[in-house]
């Protein structure tokens, strides 16, 4: 080789190692968490909570769901479902909310978003509190909580939610019992299966082959917002108990193992979290295996009261960590 043609290689190759050593590549987008001084995405404050993330990567832009929960000046307290998006984790888009305004409602906790059949299809709950004020602080969502299916062609535009009998078509919706926080996937072996895992008796589960009718399929011992991820001929599931974030392991998505570790990531540095941390979902970025981050974490925090305390409507905020295992995570002071 001609040693001209020799420094410029030399140069091409230490160019990259600064830019990888720096950055990380999200599919092609660069992120640099070097860049990010906080690790709050959504800050929360005394009339605005943002909880429950949902993350979805798509042509250049990370979209970012989640429950927005805001009090009125006369008290009066709401959920939405909502969302903002970015190309860089540090610059986002307005918070646009996509559900309708409404306590006996309160659409919120959006789970997971699919492809199916050439659209997107997200899932969520509904969680009426009527007539829910400050002084009532906190109240959760009463037994009419349900869970429901939207679609949409551009992540933006959303469909009007659809209810999903997951106890099956002969029972009926008053009689499902209370169930949050959905999470939808598809099965890894069997072409055209589809598993909705929810809040109910631990974490229940349910499939269907069509999106429409759904058989009843047991339970788990987990806690809240599950969110599964396969990795290695294996689930990984992550759930929230009292406070952090569990983790289990599956061949089938029946039987679970459990794992030691429960993530409880900076809460002890960090007042904003310090009553609860929760609600993670795990955005697998493939493309960084050999560099930067594979895995954002997203997450929310309470505090610094615990959400029986009051923090729950209120002062919530949304958080990011990193890992490149899914074993040793990272995340800003």
């Amino acid at each position: 080789m001609k040693p001209a043609l020799m420094k410029k290689v030399v140069c091409r190759i230490i160019l990259l190692f600064f830019l990888f050593h720096t950055s990380s590549i999200l599919n092609g987008q660069s992120v640099d968490i070097q860049k990010l001084n906080s690790p709050i995405l959504f800050k929360g404050d005394s009339v605005t909570a943002y909880r429950d993330p949902l993350a979805l990567y798509e042509k250049g832009i990370i979209y970012l769901y989640f429950t927005l929960t805001e009090i009125e000046p006369d008290g009066k307290i709401y959920m939405y479902t909502a969302f903002s998006k970015s190309k860089d984790l540090i610059h986002w888009s307005p918070v646009k909310k996509i559900t309708a305004k409404d306590q006996s409602l309160n659409y919120s906790s959006p789970g997971s978003i699919i492809r199916y059949h050439n659209e997107w299809v997200m899932c969520l709950q509904t969680y009426p509190r009527r007539n829910y004020t400050v002084e009532q602080m906190p109240k959760y969502g009463d037994e009419n909580s349900r869970l429901f299916l939207m679609h949409s062609t551009d992540l933006e535009k959303w469909s009007a939610p659809e209810i999903v009998k997951v106890k099956g078509d002969s029972v009926d919706d008053k009689n499902m019992g209370r169930m949050i926080d959905p999470f939808l996937l598809q099965d890894q072996y069997i072409k055209n299966k589809w598993w909705m895992f929810y809040k109910q008796n631990g974490a229940s589960r349910s499939y269907s082959y069509d999106l429409k009718h759904w058989n009843y399929s047991g339970h788990v011992a987990a806690g809240e917002n599950v969110c599964i991820i396969f990795r290695k001929d294996a689930y990984i599931m992550f759930h929230s108990p009292q406070n952090g974030i569990g983790i289990k392991t599956s061949k089938d998505l029946i039987e679970w193992k459990d794992e030691d570790q429960v993530l409880t990531l900076g809460q002890k540095d960090w007042d904003w979290a310090k009553g609860r941390i929760t609600a993670g979902y795990v955005l697998a970025i493939e493309k960084n295996e050999k560099n930067g981050f594979r895995y954002l974490l997203f997450f929310h925090g309470s505090g610094p009261k615990k959400e029986t305390e009051g923090d729950f409507d209120k002062n919530a905020s949304i958080g990011l960590a990193w890992s490149k295992d899914l074993e040793s995570w990272e995340w800003l002071k």
